[in-house]
């Protein structure tokens, strides 16, 4: 329930500070007194639109904090966790800033929101309905909701919509395979000349780094193997380091003999060396003959290399792919021309998925169009009931379900639901905003809520001079409506009628009073909190004019013993 409001600088109050209890609490005050300042105030913290205007002159800024104590369960708090905002208990704090420049500010407990954001979030805490009226039951956008929240159809019409992204999902698949079918079909020569090309070169993957290298030392074969040949000269044949070392060697090996020196003598250590020396030597011989044979090319291998190596490059070009990727552009043609050969079968089975989510979605969609048709009677029935004690006696409340084709139909189902009402006898029912009056309208709507009572129902509803038009027997049977009421959810009614004042549980008169400034008065609204004799008081007022005699307050007694 809304529990405080703070305004500060919002036309003509300066300063103001309320709290508010369960129940049907009024508020009462002259004509031109500031009601419908407190009320702009509200709205303006539950996300209304803002305006300049509504700050107090010579203000920089206006401010309103409305603080709501809401059930943990309240379906906002689902809401905010959407958008990121998370509250760690059941106290929500709205709060806008309007700046005399025209813009605004929003937040929620102290947290930067959207003006939007505020504005769902006001939505599902208060209505109000009457001149104010913002959300109400005009809107014909929430009028489906109402009758499934009346019919318990909630469950039903949540199934109904996940019948239909189901659809929705199954038919976007089919759609977009037939979309990609009918697309290579169309380019299905282009994909079998592109692919017969990539088979005839058989493209493989690293192919074109171990051409280049290939090609490059085929070019410079001839040269490689003179600098080769004339290294192996240098090893090998008479004259050469190798074979004097060779002679050397052995002259030595014969010497040592000779003096019969041992393993440890200084010519042994000479001929291992020696030895190292003219191995190290074969080895390499040994290196260069390979080095040799890999420069042998047989006549025509580099012509065919740097043909295929063309090639290659020439059909990375015509695809606009790296020569790497033709392998894996070789696979996507085979398998987009394997997909054509397929697809009729594919198709067939998302064909047939989409049927049957398409059949599910009616048959739910039906099944709850006729509960909701049951419904809608059954609210018509109670509202009936309600109407006559409200002096609507001769009124209709229809509640109007057109039901369109399952191709029509959406998340929502098949149903466009509306309320209408015929005010008089012999008209035509017609949609409540544009057929009844402002009294006829607020009073369609207190009847509408009692029979809703807490089903589909923000926690807050404010009521604006719902009496309007009516008096006597008729605004006492509004006053026991809006005090039933306030059993289930919190009420507040501005109003007029003492017969609804004096059976509210809290009474908040609101008045206008001049204060001094310095350039002379200012008028500043202010709201006094009225208790016991007070609000006899304000009820005799309302009952006799300025001027309050015993007979007055007597009658507002008996007001007010009604409501104990």
């Amino acid at each position: 329930m809304l529990a405080a409001l703070s305004i500060r600088d919002i036309v003509l109050i300066d300063k103001l500070d309320l709290e508010f209890g369960e129940g049907l609490s009024a508020l009462t005050g002259e004509t031109g007194a500031g009601k419908s300042i407190l009320l702009d105030a509200l709205s303006l913290a539950l996300g209304g639109r803002g305006d300049a205007s509504l700050v107090r002159r010579g203000a920089e800024q206006g401010q309103v904090t409305a603080s709501f104590e809401l059930a943990p369960e309240h379906p906002v708090f689902a809401l905010l966790s959407e958008n990121g905002i998370a509250i760690e208990d059941s106290v929500l704090i709205l709060r806008r800033l309007q700046g005399n420049d025209g813009r605004s500010r929003a937040f929620i407990n102290d947290m930067s929101v959207s003006v939007q954001l505020l504005r769902e979030v006001g939505r599902a805490l208060v209505e109000i309905h009457g001149q104010h009226d913002e959300r109400a039951l005009i809107d014909p956008s929430g009028h489906r909701d109402l009758v499934d929240a009346f019919g318990g159809l909630e469950r039903d019409a949540a199934k109904v919509a996940a019948c239909y992204e189901a659809w929705a999902d199954a038919d976007a698949a089919r759609l977009r395979h037939e979309s990609e079918v009918a697309a290579a079909r169309a380019n299905a020569d282009y994909l079998a000349h592109a692919l017969e090309e990539l088979q005839k070169l058989a493209p493989e993957a690293g192919e074109e780094e171990i051409l280049s290298s290939r090609r490059q030392l085929m070019m410079n074969a001839e040269k490689i193997a003179a600098e080769l040949d004339e290294a192996m000269d240098a090893l090998q044949g008479e004259g050469t380091a190798g074979a004097r070392l060779a002679s050397a060697l052995r002259r030595i090996e014969r010497q040592a003999a000779t003096a019969g020196a041992d393993a440890s003598s200084p010519f042994a250590a000479v001929a291992d060396a020696l030895e190292r020396v003219l191995s190290e030597t074969e080895n390499a011989r040994g290196r260069i003959e390979e080095a040799l044979a890999a420069t042998a090319f047989e006549p025509g291998d580099l012509e065919r290399t740097e043909e295929r190596l063309f090639a290659l490059r020439a059909l990375a070009r015509k695809h606009r792919v790296q020569v790497d990727a033709l392998p894996a552009l070789q696979e996507k043609l085979e398998a987009d021309l394997a997909a054509i050969t397929t697809s009729e079968s594919k198709a067939a089975e998302l064909a047939k998925a989409a049927e049957q989510a398409r059949a599910a979605y009616e048959q739910a969609a039906l099944a709850l169009s006729k509960a909701r048709a049951k419904a809608a009677k059954k609210l018509d029935k109670d509202v009936a009931g309600e109407l006559p004690p409200l002096k609507l006696e001769k009124a209709r409340f229809v509640t109007k379900v057109d039901t369109v084709g399952i191709e029509e139909g959406g998340p929502s189902g098949v149903d466009r639901i509306a309320f209408f009402v015929a005010a008089n006898p012999g008209t035509d029912p017609g949609p409540m905003m544009k057929v009844a009056s402002g009294g006829e309208l607020a009073r369609f709507i207190l009847a509408l809520k009692v029979v809703l009572a807490s089903r589909g129902s923000a926690p807050t509803l404010i009521f604006d001079e719902v009496e309007s038009g009516v008096g006597g027997a008729t605004a006492a049977a509004v006053g026991e409506r809006l005090a039933g009421l306030g059993e289930r959810v919190q009420v507040l009614a501005v109003t007029h009628a003492p017969q609804v004042a004096a059976l509210a549980r809290g009474h908040l008169r609101i008045a206008k009073e001049a204060v001094p400034t310095a350039k002379g008065e200012a008028m500043t609204t202010r709201v006094a909190v009225l208790k016991d004799e007070e609000r006899r008081e304000e009820v005799a007022r309302m009952l006799a004019g300025q001027t309050i005699t015993d007979e007055a307050r007597a009658a507002a007694d008996r007001l007010m013993r009604k409501s104990a």
